[in-house]
């Protein structure tokens, strides 16, 4: 603590307001509330004060802070939430993947139609939201459409009624087929009515409304009718006594949280129609928790302070701190009232007990990977050790080139991030210039194309790696020096050599070769590295000659180019599915028109 901090200590003022933590540069780091501004931040810097490793390091980066005084408790909150979505102070709980979550939309047309939505726009439509992923409603949309029999397509009708023959679900009996003009648009509105209902989760109405309907059908004799309504009330019964059912609240969230030194788990359930959707989780990691209590409210103020929907009641497994001003903070937002309580009896208190036992056990988790992210590190700062590089690299890019007798020449591109696999940044290239058997030559031609990428900044390819990596020996890393060179591209390139039996042996340079201990932390990188690389390529060399096989077959079929071929394949996987698919099967496929289905039918019963 330097004496400018002392001093300040000396004269903060026992009231509620907001306060700023800065580093050397100047920076905000952190930025808190409190109610009493005085015994909050003297806190931090009190002797004998416990805190975590990785916290007591935060706080020994504060050289200065300042403090806004607000009137209120309420007023600090509104202020700190401004402040970090501003400054995003890199000691604050942030929520990396700062998103809202989507809604199911029904439009407001004379056909209503149904999908997923990322955001309440505000139009004339009806939400129901947010859920806690696009997975979750999927889901729901699918058994909707399943239930209540409406249409899978995104056709607009009146307009486009009669302008096609139904598809492949009305034969299936899974659409009624507004396509056709046998659903009017008053029935049609009244299927709508009755989903409204169900996504409200006012399943006991819709049962009772659905059995009077078939009562009535039977009774005019209405046969087709009633089983449509037996097949709905079915449905729905199913899903009624499947789902969780909090009596009393119909859209609730409940927030949970478990700590471990400078390590937080936050789980979210999430109630709505008085079902329970699912759940959420948040690690964060390096954050300043005084308390459980302080981590939760400092989530949940981070969590609302983006584009979500605010539920009319919020939960918290622990007591907050200043409940009454986040719910203050949180009716502003949400235009109503909106109650934050924790819950002490009944039905909300097992579920937040639930949700505390799911933060707890994904803390254990976390705590593993934390523990696995140390032995990466290891790796990696033995690496840099091994080959001469002052720090540890934070990307690493390896390349492969894959072929058999030189046709299909394929290269793979794969990434680590600190040591990790990053699946997202894999990128694979189909040798374009280079023909036969030439592995030099092919990974000239994919490090020419990533880099050019690089310097024309295309998506995908802005990053540049700390260290490249080439499976094979001397003369794969002389190519790949070379083509870097003429690219202006400073990074650099190592070999992985493997042993008479194929498995990794080392790292060798255009100098010279770099033995790796066996078992060594940086060997089972680099070994892990190899392997992931040569997989990736493999995977695409297989795939490229599987295609090429399965269009072979399809030769001679009138009508069938390599667009249809395409189209096939995507759809049935293999030559024994589409020989055993009828003519309407194949005129399902888009892009198969009904001339080339039945020739391609026709060439398949000539074989048999």
């Amino acid at each position: 603590m330097n004496e400018r901090i002392s001093e300040k200590l000396k004269n903060l003022p026992a009231s509620p307001g907001v306060y700023i933590m800065r580093d050397s540069a100047g920076t905000i780091i952190y930025v808190g509330k409190a109610k009493i501004l005085k015994n909050r931040v003297r806190q931090y810097f009190r002797n004998g004060n416990p805190h975590p490793p990785k916290v007591q390091a935060m706080i020994e980066k504060i050289v200065d802070f300042e403090y806004i005084l607000t009137d209120t408790e309420f007023e600090s909150l509104c202020l700190e939430c401004n402040l970090i979505k501003k400054h995003r102070p890199r000691y604050n709980i942030l929520l990396k993947d700062d998103k809202g979550y989507p809604f199911i939309k029904i439009t407001n047309e004379a056909y209503p139609r149904i999908s997923l939505a990322r955001k309440n726009a505000g139009d004339d439509a009806l939400y129901f939201g947010p859920y806690p992923s696009s997975a979750v409603i999927r889901d729901t949309l699918d058994m909707v459409r399943k239930i209540f029999k409406i249409q899978y397509c995104n056709k607009k009708f009146p307009q486009e009624i009669g302008r096609s023959r139904p598809c492949l679900y009305y034969a299936m009996h899974r659409c009624s087929a507004p396509c056709t003009g046998n659903v009017d648009s008053a029935t049609y509105r009244r299927i709508f009515d009755e989903i409204i209902h169900f996504l409200n989760g006012e399943h006991s109405a819709l049962i009772k409304e659905l059995e009077t309907q078939m009562e009535d059908h039977a009774a005019n004799l209405e046969f087709e009718a009633a089983a449509s309504c037996r097949d709905k009330l079915l449905g729905v019964q199913r899903i009624a006594k499947e789902q969780k059912v909090i009596s009393g609240y119909k859209n609730a969230d409940v927030f949970a949280v478990a700590t471990f030194d400078d390590l937080a788990v936050f789980t979210v359930f999430f109630l709505r129609g008085g079902k329970m959707l699912g759940s959420k989780t948040f690690r964060e990691e390096g954050r300043l928790y005084v308390d459980t209590a302080e981590a939760l409210g400092g989530f949940m103020t981070a969590y609302y302070n983006r584009d979500v929907e605010v539920p009319s009641n919020v939960f918290a497994a622990s007591p907050l701190p200043a409940a009454d001003e986040m719910a203050q903070w949180l009716s502003e937002k949400r235009g109503a009232s909106v109650s934050v309580r924790t819950p002490q009896r009944g039905e909300l208190r097992r579920l937040s007990e639930m949700a505390v036992k799911n933060s707890a056990h994904a803390l254990e988790n976390f705590r593993l990977d934390v523990l696995r992210k140390t032995n990466r590190d290891k790796a990696l700062s033995e690496l840099a050790a091994e080959i001469g590089m002052d720090i540890p690299p934070h990307r690493i890019e390896a390349y492969d080139i894959s072929n058999t007798g030189g046709s299909e020449n394929v290269g793979s591109m794969i990434v680590f991030l600190d040591g990790k696999k990053s699946p997202a940044d894999y990128k694979r290239f189909k040798i374009k210039y280079i023909v036969g058997s030439n592995d030099y030559d092919c990974m000239k031609e994919v490090l020419a194309r990533r880099f050019m990428r690089f310097h024309e900044e295309s998506e995908g390819f802005a990053a540049m790696p700390d260290l490249l990596l080439v499976d094979g020996g001397v003369g794969h890393v002389h190519a790949a020096e070379e083509i870097l060179a003429d690219l202006a591209i400073p990074v650099p390139v190592m070999g992985m050599v493997k042993d008479d039996g194929h498995r990794t042996r080392g790292l060798v340079r255009s100098n010279g070769e770099v033995t790796l201990a066996v078992g060594s932390a940086a060997f089972r990188l680099v070994t892990l590295i190899q392997d992931e690389a040569h997989r990736f390529a493999i995977n695409y060399h297989k795939k490229l000659r599987s295609a090429k096989s399965f269009a072979g077959e399809l030769d001679g079929i009138r009508g069938v180019g390599p667009a249809k071929k395409k189209a096939l394949l995507s759809h049935f996987k293999s030559i024994a599915k589409i020989r055993a698919a009828s003519v309407e099967d194949l005129v399902s496929i888009k892009g198969i028109d009904r001339a080339a289905a039945e020739n391609i039918y026709a060439f398949f019963q000539q074989k048999k």
